[in-house]
């Protein structure tokens, strides 16, 4: 109990500072796609920058897998130490991690193999193929890497060290921006480039994370020999169902965003959007941070039935999510302009589209973080059901809703308010659900 970082006792600033690497660490992790776009977008053009959001649906397939094998295991691998059984905590820690390596393989195989019959399934123009094909292609050969970077980015919060998470996708993020930079820039390598620098910034933290779990014993969770149990799979898979579903989600929003918006304004309607995603990239980045952050904790506390630093934590939880739902509101209102302008000229089709219904679409930022922190909640009381419903309403039900029901209702503003209306409603229903479960987990 004493060398574990998830016994200790938590105020609020000690959770804020316990939880802070990983909320870098996934802003860090949303800038590979917002750096890639950014010189894309300048160096090739927004033609280009278009185009790569087309296989974004691919890569949100491969992070919802990903993430939903390390959330879902991070819970039971948590509440075991907070339970004792450290030893099992450690085999289910190394299974998780060859799982991850094992579908990352399947993902390079399988997409290579099939890559043409997918992208003309997610609705890829012919102007746009001809820079969609080789970026996607790069990033699939690349696809063991994504996943144990999405595996690490977790695993290191549960084995108490997330500052070693954070430095290391520190590091492959700036290599990611300055590799774009010249890979785009001085080499004029295009799309191509912009793929390379990306998976060059999954290497680092992939490789570092398998060096140190299997020569470090500093930690609480190392390698160590294991046998497949298929059972504890199915759990962790039960039970981070629901981050798989907000990434399903996102894929399949955004394949119908692209449709929606190509229908209406062309390739520069698809490269609008793309560029309002990104913000919520970012925001998102920091409610998932979070609450990834403190779910080991949350999970601990409730594994050692410690009932009040349990109501504690979830109450500073509730404060920081609402807090920071407002500045993340303010500050993309206040930066829009600055930021929209290093994408596209001031004076381009794009920049018109965008500026124009993005006001609507930020309303989505004040109430997004309450039901991704219920989500992950839930998540860490290894209630998998509770939590992949709020997941699945929220992000997929609600949302295709909306999508595909206000544009003929509203017209173009009903398209920008497709997800401000689908999180009023996933609010609803988080809520309800806090309400409802607070006896039963004594928060």
């Amino acid at each position: 109990m004493e060398t574990n970082a998830l016994a200790r006792r938590f105020d609020a600033r000690a959770l804020l500072r316990f939880a802070l690497p990983n909320i870098a660490m996934m802003v860090f992790l949303s800038l590979y796609t917002i750096v890639d776009g950014m010189f894309i977008s300048r160096y090739v053009g927004t033609l280009a920058l278009s185009a790569i959001n087309m296989s974004f649906p691919l890569n949100s397939l491969e992070m919802a897998i990903g993430i939903m094998l390390a959330s879902g295991g991070s819970a039971i691998i948590a509440r075991k130490q907070g339970e004792g059984r450290t030893d099992e905590a450690r085999q289910d820690f190394t299974l998780i991690v060859a799982a991850s390596l094992t579908i990352g393989v399947l993902f390079l195989a399988i997409g290579n193999l099939f890559l043409g019959p997918i992208l003309r399934l997610l609705g890829t123009s012919a102007a746009q193929w001809d820079y969609c094909v080789p970026y996607t292609r790069i990033l699939l050969l690349f696809s063991p890497a994504l996943f144990l970077q999405t595996g690490f980015q977790t695993l290191f919060v549960t084995a108490g060290r997330p500052g070693l998470g954070l430095g290391t996708t520190v590091a492959g993020g700036m290599a990611n921006v300055v590799l774009d930079w010249l890979f785009m820039g001085p080499l004029g390598m295009g799309v191509e480039g912009a793929a390379i620098a990306t998976v060059i910034g999954y290497c680092i933290p992939a490789v570092f994370g398998m060096v140190f779990f299997w020569k470090d014993r500093s930690s609480s969770l190392w390698f160590v020999p294991f046998r497949f149990q298929g059972r504890m799979l199915a759990l962790a898979c039960g039970n981070g169902s629901s981050e798989m579903v907000s990434n399903v989600a996102n894929a399949v929003t955004t394949f119908l965003f692209n449709m929606i918006f190509l229908r209406s304004w062309g390739e520069d309607g698809v490269a609008a959007i793309t560029i309002a995603m990104y913000f919520q990239f970012v925001f998102t980045a920091v409610f998932f941070g979070f609450s990834i952050g403190v779910a080991p904790v949350i999970s601990y506390k409730y594994g050692a039935q410690d009932i009040p630093q349990l109501k504690k934590i979830v109450q500073i939880c509730i404060c920081f999510v609402l807090a920071a739902s407002v500045g993340a509101y303010l500050l993309s209102r206040t930066t829009i302009s600055w930021a929209l302008a290093l994408f596209t000229a001031r004076d381009s089709h794009v920049y018109a589209i965008t500026i124009q219904g993005f006001p609507l679409y930020a309303l989505s930022f004040l109430m997004m973080g309450t039901s991704i922190f219920a989500s992950s909640l839930f998540t860490a009381f290894s209630d998998g059901i509770v939590s992949a419903v709020i997941s699945f309403a929220r992000t997929l039900v609600f949302l295709v809703g909306t999508i595909l029901l206000l544009p003929h209702v509203l017209g173009q503003m009903g398209i920008w308010l497709a997800v401000p209306a689908a999180e009023l409603l996933g609010i609803l229903v988080s809520v309800s659900f806090l309400i409802r479960k607070r006896r039963k987990y004594q928060y």
